[in-house]
């Protein structure tokens, strides 16, 4: 039995976006237009996660240490 390839979410969403444009990519694999902004918006986007990510990460050290600071102060 021979298997085919998976069909990816984002595959499903550019057929229903644009069959056409779904058919030249990716049975005649023609590029679509705006590649070049499409991957600086992901860039972007992984940053801007990062960024997020960081900010959670200080989050949980200030709370830590201002619990670390209360106990200080209940001790004395």
């Amino acid at each position: 039995m021979k298997r085919g390839r998976f069909i990816r979410a984002s595959e499903i969403g550019e057929y229903v976006y644009c069959q056409r444009a779904w058919w030249l990519h990716h049975s005649v694999g023609l590029e679509p237009a705006g590649r070049e902004r499409h991957e600086h918006g992901t860039a972007l986007h992984a940053r801007h996660g990062r960024q997020v990510w960081f900010s959670h990460l200080l989050l949980v050290a200030s709370l830590i240490l201002i619990a670390l600071a209360f106990g200080l102060i209940a001790l004395q």
